[in-house]
């Protein structure tokens, strides 16, 4: 066999030898810090490792997804159920709008089309002129399109909450990541001392 793959060998195996000695010594060094807690101080660890949830980085942009795939299974999906009447109501009042108007336009859009035919018969005639039928279709045509960009909002809002929700959810508020206030007796010269204390544990 050439001597480079002798050597090769050599070396991992000598890597791998120090890699586990290395990890025994970590995992000894874990045993010996745990040692030195307290039945309290261990059993508060143990409490925060478990309670401690992994962050999900999808989950924002699952529960965006859910929403816009059906508006209110992202807040479902976020646990936030009294959002859902919410956003169906917003949803629900925008559409009536959008068909009431819709369907006023097309009474006076008929009536108008039956004036220039040259009809007299429409359900207007003698109470609005023609010039009035012309501002009605106007009207309506305007209150119509708002009625629709509103409801689109409530849709886009109902995508945009469940993103905020599960991004919030998700919000780093334990004690390894934290800014408090402080006092602390100072004990050379008896005064108090008020500070701010930043928390960065990894």
């Amino acid at each position: 066999m050439p001597s480079k793959y002798i050597l090769a060998f050599f070396l991992l195996f000598v890597f791998s030898f120090s890699a586990l000695a290395q990890e025994g010594k970590d995992e000894e060094n874990k045993k010996e810090d745990k040692s030195k807690l307290t039945p309290t101080e261990e059993l508060v660890v143990e409490q925060a490792a478990i309670d401690k949830k992994p962050i999900d980085p999808l989950a924002p942009a699952r529960a965006a997804f859910y929403s816009a795939v059906l508006p209110g299974l992202g807040q479902a999906y976020n646990k936030k159920y009294w959002k859902i009447p919410i956003v169906y109501a917003g949803l629900g009042i925008g559409m009536y709008f959008y068909l009431d108007n819709q369907k006023e336009y097309q009474r006076y859009r008929d009536a108008y089309k039956r004036r220039l035919a040259g009809f007299q018969d429409d359900e207007f005639y003698g109470v609005v002129t023609d010039d009035g039928l012309r501002e009605a279709q106007k009207t309506l045509r305007r209150n119509k399109e708002i009625s629709l960009l509103v409801t689109i909002g409530i849709y886009a809002l109902n995508i945009i909450d469940a993103n905020v929700d599960a991004h919030l959810l998700q919000y780093n508020v334990d004690d390894n990541l934290s800014l408090r206030p402080h006092y602390k007796l100072n004990e050379f010269d008896n005064t108090g001392d008020l500070g701010v204390t930043l928390n960065f544990k990894f």
